[in-house]
């Protein structure tokens, strides 16, 4: 990744329908690696075409628009550049920030895609039940956090694996979960889920893939389920890793499940709704890692595979 200097106009072609966004924070993902891999078989976004801009959601403010729905000052989210300014020819993907009383950064994390990805991911594939046991791993990252959380609400018990004492901590004091552990400090995943687990697993939200994966599936009960949400240990792996207990799925009448963020985004203002509810009534926290300049935005997004960030890692641009 570079960083380069460029011009922006600031103002829509004439007739068109288009918005210049002025961009405030852009968000840190995972799946943004995925994109910068040559796929010979299509992944499900296309990959990031070598030279041009880097493209993944973001928090803007429209500084220009031919877009009846768009005015001059809106506050957006959506899928932005990572640029101070983004010319976006088709502006019905965005949405407008319906509460801009609470902090704009939160549009990157706990009220955008990767809250939408926590609620849709355990509710709609994993439906949850009251007193059932659920296991979260990355549990202190964007999504991590908020599936424990919500689970919590849910009358389940919870336990979370992360990578460091200070995020096992986090999970514990400012999360409610259960209980947490350091994966880095097990030398057997296993024994760890069945010391955590003596009654086994229900729901176990997906997020590393690799040995964790495997561990799980020996410690998972019966026609329990697995939202499928990301593979984080895999990315950065020449030959991704092999899954050795698959039986399990079968003997356990186990389901396992991928999901996409975008096949709910028709829901989202549901969600958000729901969402801001908990956020000012306190029954969620949300810890964002946050850099400043967009200088620091390729280091920023290196941390997400380091195991650097603590919480949701976004990049501030500029201010409101």
């Amino acid at each position: 990744m570079e960083v380069v200097a460029g011009t922006a106009r600031l103002a829509v072609p004439p007739g068109s329908a288009a918005v210049v966004l002025k961009n405030l924070y852009v968000s840190c993902d995972p799946y943004m690696r995925n994109r910068m891999t040559k796929h010979e078989e299509p992944s499900y976004v296309p990959d990031f075409v070598p030279g041009e801009v880097l493209v993944n959601f973001g928090v803007s403010k429209v500084v220009a628009s031919g877009h009846p729905d768009f005015k001059v000052g809106d506050l957006v989210w959506g899928s932005t550049g990572w640029e101070e300014y983004t010319l976006i020819p088709n502006p019905e993907s965005l949405f407008k920030i319906n509460h801009p009383e609470l902090p704009l950064s939160y549009y990157t994390g706990v009220l955008g895609m990767p809250g939408i990805t926590a609620w849709a991911g355990f509710f709609d594939v994993g439906k949850p039940k009251k007193g059932e046991y659920v296991f979260v791993s990355a549990a202190s990252g964007a999504v991590g956090q908020l599936v424990g959380q919500l689970a919590k609400l849910t009358g389940c018990y919870v336990v979370g694996s992360a990578g460091s004492d200070e995020k096992v901590d986090l999970l514990k004091t400012k999360f409610g979960f259960d209980d947490a552990f350091n994966y880095k400090k097990e030398q057997d995943l296993n024994a760890a889920l069945k010391r955590f687990f003596p009654e086994g697993i229900d729901i176990y939200f997906e997020n590393v893939g690799g040995p964790t994966l495997d561990a799980v599936l020996l410690n998972m009960r019966n026609r329990g389920r697995i939202p499928a949400c990301g593979m984080i240990s895999q990315y950065n792996l020449d030959q991704p890793e092999g899954a050795h207990n698959l039986f399990q799925i079968v003997a356990k009448r186990l389901r396992m499940e991928g999901f996409l963020s975008f096949d709910y985004f028709g829901q989202y203002r549901k969600f958000e709704e729901e969402m801001a509810g908990y956020l000012k009534d306190g029954k969620i926290s949300y810890v964002e890692d946050v850099v400043e300049g967009l200088e620091k935005a390729p280091a920023a997004l290196i941390r997400l595979f380091t195991g650097h960030n603590v919480g949701k890692q976004l990049v501030a641009i500029a201010q409101e």
